[in-house]
């Protein structure tokens, strides 16, 4: 059985793993979601890494799953520990030393259509609204330092991103990831928050079902 370590999004919680969570422990793997320091004007992407490297402890082999600007953090926790792969979600995907606040310009990304919800347009009302009680602010003031991140770790690394993903639409993240990864993204039918709108499908993806 696999240890998964899920890496939550800005300004958000650990808990947004928990549907994804009990679906695979259900199946017998182990998971742990830490919540980050988001709220914490002195923490940073270094901050970060260490708090999901002490919530790993004495695991080994885990796989390592970042969503959205956990993305920025996943390759640097490949970077101080031995992990089995990792697995980027709806992602911010980093180059080496890149600034998560540099990350926009960088890729080129346009501005968006508008909307009135990029985040959990296809999650259950109920679900949504918990969501959002639970949601964090999140700190800029160390998101214009740039990454720690020396080179993409030497793991098997997958994306999947969601077909209705609002904030980083499908044809964004695929070019992305292909210009910085060489990888093609898979595709799954969510939005940006596939852990709260498609728990069992990303649960089957991740354990390679």
């Amino acid at each position: 059985m696999a240890t998964f370590v899920f890496i939550h999004g800005a300004g958000d919680v650990g808990w947004y793993w928990h549907l994804v969570e009990a679906e695979l422990r259900a199946r017998g793997h182990d998971t742990v979601a830490p919540d980050l320091p988001c709220e914490d004007d002195s923490a940073g992407l270094p901050e970060y890494t260490d708090t999901v490297v002490a919530a790993i402890g004495n695991r080994t082999d885990p796989v390592v799953v970042g969503q959205s600007l956990g993305g920025f953090v996943a390759p640097l926790v490949g970077q101080e520990v031995a992990v089995k792969s990792l697995v980027l979600v709806a992602p911010m995907i980093p180059a080496p030393q890149e600034a998560p606040a540099d990350f926009w310009v960088n890729t080129r990304y346009d501005e968006q259509a508008s909307y009135d919800d990029l985040f959990y347009h296809d999650v259950p009302p109920q679900l949504a609204a918990e969501a959002r009680k639970r949601g964090r602010s999140q700190s800029e003031t160390r998101l214009a330092e740039p990454s720690p991140l020396k080179a993409w770790p030497d793991v098997p690394t997958r994306v999947v991103i969601g077909r209705h993903d609002r904030l980083l639409p499908v044809g964004f993240i695929s070019r992305v990831a292909q210009e910085r990864l060489g990888l093609t993204p898979d595709v799954i039918d969510s939005g940006h928050t596939p852990a709260l709108s498609r728990p069992t499908e990303l649960a089957d993806y991740l354990a390679g079902r």
